[in-house]
């Protein structure tokens, strides 16, 4: 939104304005499930709406520094979240990931890889698992790529050599990020994110989620209410120009799923560690954002 603001030059409040709109419809259509995503276009349209009278280039600085803002607070927002989270961490951890919950998915240092981060600098971590997460692959294309960049031990796995690694003993905490948490604590992240949660209870693993409180949904009273996305079937039945599934045949591609909150062992956020029940620890974080 700031970006539409810069790059319109003119001098005329109004199309200012309605350039930034467009942006912020555009934005609000790519991700249905993200809530953070719309706590964050509020904050600017807001911020837009009370210039109701005003020179374009005080409304661009102020797009521009709101914007810069947001960064900055997500970015000490993860730092919190991975000092806090850490502390969860047994020493010697042998940690499962799955989707990219790092630096390239938020201002930096990421929420459940901004626990791993810290862990790692405590010298708690000798191994992260990271599942590549089909159908996207963001766990071996973005998670894979931060591990290394970062010098932390880690070893790719498909999706579905999770439960084999739990059951040889290989496992000892899984960490995952998340779109939307509702107000009874269910959550909503990349889909197989469910089936380790699963996995993990059958195990007697720890399910630890790190989100920031912008992803707490307090409007929704369960993950019944959390919006899907679905996604284009290409996805599925190829990747990268190729396709290996038969013409015709039927695709599902729900880009999340829930985890009902009685699996999730603890949720960390940058105000601190939850532990269940959820419902009056998130009515009391909620409130303070």
């Amino acid at each position: 939104m700031a970006l539409a603001a810069l790059g319109y030059t003119g001098d005329d409040p109004g199309k200012l304005a309605a350039r930034v709109h467009k942006a912020m419809e555009a934005l609000a259509a790519s991700r249905p499930t993200a809530v953070n995503l719309f706590w964050a276009l509020d904050r600017m349209g807001g911020l837009l709406a009370s210039f109701r009278h005003g020179d374009c280039r005080r409304i661009r600085e102020a797009l521009e520094a709101e914007a810069a803002a947001v960064f900055d607070e997500d970015l000490a927002a993860c730092r919190a979240m991975g000092d806090h989270g850490a502390g969860l961490v047994p020493e010697g951890a042998r940690i499962l990931t799955h989707c990219n919950a790092g630096a390239l998915a938020t201002a930096g240092y990421g929420t459940a890889l901004g626990v791993i981060r810290s862990a790692h600098r405590q010298g708690k971590v000798s191994m992260v698992w990271v599942d590549e997460t089909r159908p996207v692959l963001q766990g071996a294309r973005l998670t894979a790529w931060e591990m290394v960049r970062e010098g932390i031990p880690a070893t790719l796995v498909t999706d579905s050599m999770a439960g084999a690694l739990m059951a040889a003993g290989k496992v000892d905490l899984a960490v995952v990020g998340a779109d939307r948490i509702a107000a009874n604590g269910d959550v909503a992240n990349k889909i197989g994110t469910y089936t380790v949660a699963v996995l993990a209870r059958r195990h007697g693993i720890p399910f630890v989620v790190a989100a920031p409180l912008s992803t707490i949904d307090s409007g929704i009273h369960s993950g019944e209410e959390i919006p899907i996305e679905e996604r284009d079937p290409a996805e599925v039945t190829g990747y990268g120009g190729q396709t290996w599934a038969p013409e015709g045949v039927g695709v599902f591609n729900p880009a999340f799923d829930v985890t009902p909150a009685e699996l999730v062992t603890a949720i960390v956020t940058e105000k601190g560690v939850m532990k269940p029940p959820y419902d009056a620890g998130i009515k009391s974080l909620a409130g303070s954002r």
